[in-house]
């Protein structure tokens, strides 16, 4: 295992980002994601949890906000429907040095919260 990766985020946080800057949904989220939790009922919580796992995509790799654009970084299902990782650009730069050549990516959110867990190897 090359390194491991947890976040959590609060919903209401998140809900409160989004709607004071609406832009956000495009800068932090690819087309994909946007269409995947913009087809639940309340696509804040698949949001949330989306941003987790870039966030502990990033802790895994030991790198910190900014080291990589937030697109490089994509949440899709899996043929399974299990969630996997797209990574491309700074991310993939980054993933490749650090010599990772697999991800796992778990998911889970409630109303309230929604946590992510990455791991390279």
């Amino acid at each position: 295992m090359i390194g491991i990766g947890v976040d959590l985020v609060e919903v209401d946080r998140m809900r409160t980002v989004l709607a004071r800057t609406p832009t956000m949904v495009e800068k932090l989220f690819t087309p994909g994601e946007r269409a995947y939790a913009s087809s639940a009922k309340d696509p804040t919580e698949r949001f949330a949890a989306r941003f987790a796992a870039k966030e502990a995509v990033l802790k895994a790799l030991g790198l910190g906000l900014g080291a990589a654009d937030w697109h490089d970084i994509e949440v899709v299902k899996a043929q399974s429907g299990a969630p996997s990782l797209r990574i491309t650009g700074r991310a993939a730069a980054a993933s490749d040095a650090a010599g990772v050549t697999r991800w796992f990516l778990t998911l889970t959110h409630t109303e309230s919260m929604a946590e992510a867990i990455a791991v390279a190897f």
